[in-house]
């Protein structure tokens, strides 16, 4: 698993890439130059890994595209320490980027093969979620509630309940809302029971899909 100092200079090429776009985070940006992404494609994507795309991965899934994962991690507001629920680990790109912010990671697959795929990995790559679980994003993980931050990285028809009681007071909800296109929203708790809502533009997820049983 080599990261070399190719991989280095087109990560800060990255960088650049999303600073003209407008991400302005310094702790995400370094993060990003940070996370070896050619090291979470599969080998026939991986010439392209620092180009600002999305690609396939496994189990009908997407790697998102940069740009997407520094504005979203932007939103969150991560500090160090952090507790933050990851809804939809994936290929494991954006648990590693904020791991590299400071982040205390619990985060949630329901494909199992990625799952699985992504247990290895992280831990190669010295990255080390506090909790990686199994599961269905749409619940949370309410045992280890509530979260400074929660990130959902699917779109979801709507906003499901059990997150938005899952956040801390002062906590952030980033996630796109809609079906077959998405706008990125964030939900800050004001208190018990009232939250404050903004919405940033269009994106493309794939579903947040729900077990029914």
């Amino acid at each position: 698993m080599k990261d070399t100092a190719k991989h280095q200079g087109l990560r800060n090429q990255l960088v650049k890439v999303l600073q003209e776009k407008g991400i302005k985070d310094a702790n995400v940006l370094q993060s990003i130059g940070k996370v070896p992404r050619h090291l979470f494609l599969d080998s026939g994507f991986a010439e392209y890994a620092y180009q600002d795309k999305a690609f396939p991965i496994s189990a009908g899934q997407t790697i998102s595209q940069p740009y997407t994962v520094a504005f979203q991690s932007e939103l969150l507001q991560v500090k160090k320490e952090s507790k933050i629920l990851e809804i939809g680990t994936g290929s494991g790109y954006q648990t590693a980027v904020l791991f590299h912010m400071g982040a205390r990671i619990y985060t949630v697959e329901r494909q199992n093969e990625l799952f699985k795929q992504t247990s290895q990995l992280l831990p190669k790559l010295g990255i080390r979620p506090k909790h990686i679980s199994f599961g269905d994003g749409y619940k949370g993980l309410p045992n280890y509630a509530p979260f400074d931050g929660i990130i959902v990285t699917a779109g979801a028809p709507e906003i499901p309940k059990p997150l938005m009681a899952q956040l801390k007071i002062g906590g952030r909800l980033v996630i796109p809302v809609g079906t077959s296109s998405q706008i990125m929203t964030l939900l800050i708790r004001k208190s018990e029971t009232q939250f404050e809502k903004h919405e940033f533009g269009e994106f493309r997820f794939v579903p947040l899909l729900e077990d029914k049983n």
